[in-house]
């Protein structure tokens, strides 16, 4: 028994020695993994820790941008509302100053903000059908444009042309073309009638805005124009304009430096827009032309003493000067025939709306048939008062108001005989 035991207790012995070395061991190797672990944790957390301080201070840095932009904006308002209440107030005088005219007060920059803006600001009240256009259309429009809105002669065609844009020769209208209706009606209400600008109302306006959609089949004859329906109203080729991005785009290429050689030794003018095809046959003084009135081109006979002799020849020379008013539509002199007017070579003295070939309305056709006669007295009225004189006339001149023109304009036309 003692031999059994002397030799399992060693044995035994043994064996815990073994196990606890073993134990040793293990325990040593499961600290050091959690010790790694706790290592990269703490890089971890110290890494999300410096990226939350950053964006703190990323967000910090655009809250105080955004205070900035806010405050700068406040500042923006306060001084655009300062100036709206001060357009009256005189400038204050800086240093340096010319001390050249003045302020515009309120009511002068209001006499100029006439224009219309495409989504109907600027529109004062009104209202207009397509049949009283019509008939405004008719007398005040008609004797340049056709009564359909077709064109006469070289003046401009204001109806049709819908989806010719894209061909060789376009037909670019009010219809077919115009973006936006506003450029009609402002157009209209500031230039027109030829001659006498500015004086249709803004209910003639409307009516006759409505007749020229209605030629262009645009709107139905029962169709009214008013400044409360105007912006809903869209045009045919609305969309067919783009954006001019040529700043953003093409401006750079061109600015290099400017090309300095092989110029020509010189400049002449070799041409002038009058005589271009592009003003209506019979001339008369171009607004591209920017020579003096007097430089103008005449067109039919010079001034001359040969034609109405020595002491007259101051007399005609003013009345080839008042011609000029009536030049755009008539013509006078060797080969001169109609256009927008008839042709006036042999008129005193004639038989009234009895030129050959040109359509008159219908006050000078009444007249025709009643024998009435160009006259002294009957042209000194017309020339006066067209409209008045001749009531329905689709002349749109509104008159000569001084006397010595109109008798100047007479014996002018009175050189001038039938070929």
């Amino acid at each position: 028994m003692s031999k059994f035991l002397s030799l399992i207790v060693p044995s035994i012995g043994g064996a815990a020695l073994v196990l606890g070395g073993a134990y040793g061991f293990a325990s040593r190797d499961y600290g050091q993994a959690k010790i790694d672990n706790l290592t990269i944790r703490i890089a971890q957390t110290e890494a999300h820790v410096a990226s939350a301080i950053e964006r703190a201070r990323m967000a910090e840095a655009e809250a105080k941008k955004a205070d900035t932009e806010r405050e700068l904006l406040k500042l923006a308002l306060a001084d655009a509302a300062s100036m709206r209440n001060d357009l009256a107030t005189l400038a204050p005088v800086h240093e340096m100053s010319l001390g050249l005219g003045r302020p515009a007060h309120v009511d002068e920059i209001a006499a100029w903000d006439v224009d219309v803006l495409p989504d109907g600001r600027g529109l004062p009240p009104g209202r207009g059908d397509v049949w009283t256009g019509e008939e405004v259309f008719v007398e005040q429009c008609a004797s340049c444009h056709g009564d359909f809105a077709e064109g006469v002669g070289n003046w401009p065609v204001l109806a049709g042309g819908l989806d010719t844009l894209a061909d060789k020769d376009p037909v670019k209208t009010v219809g077919s073309y115009w973006p936006h209706l506003s450029t009609a009606w402002d157009y209209i209400n500031r230039s027109m009638p030829f001659g006498a600008a500015g004086t249709l109302t803004a209910d003639e306006t409307y009516a006759i805005v409505a007749y020229i959609l209605y030629s262009n089949d645009l709107v139905g004859d029962d169709f009214v124009l008013s400044d409360e329906n105007f912006a809903e109203f869209e045009m045919y080729n609305a969309n067919g304009f783009v954006i001019d991005d040529r700043s953003e785009l093409e401006y750079s290429a061109w600015r290099g430096d400017p090309c300095m050689s092989n110029c020509k030794d010189m400049v002449e003018i070799t041409m002038r827009a009058t005589f271009l095809d592009v003003t209506p046959e019979g001339g008369g003084v171009s607004v591209m032309n920017h020579a003096a009135a007097s430089d103008a081109p005449v067109f039919g006979v010079s001034a001359s003493e040969d034609v109405v002799g020595g002491e007259n020849a101051e007399l005609f020379a003013a009345g080839e000067r008042a011609f000029r008013q009536c030049s755009s539509c008539h013509a006078v002199g060797e080969g001169a025939r109609n256009s927008t007017g008839p042709a006036l070579n042999g008129i005193v003295n004639a038989s009234i709306g009895a030129v050959d070939g040109f359509r008159y309305s219908g006050i000078f056709q009444d007249a025709a048939a009643a024998g009435d006669v160009w006259d002294q007295e009957r042209l000194t009225a017309f020339l006066g008062d067209p409209k008045g004189a001749m009531p329905g006339t689709k002349m749109a001149f509104r008159g000569m108001r001084d006397q010595e023109d109109i008798d100047a304009l007479i014996a002018y036309l009175a050189t001038f005989e039938v070929e």
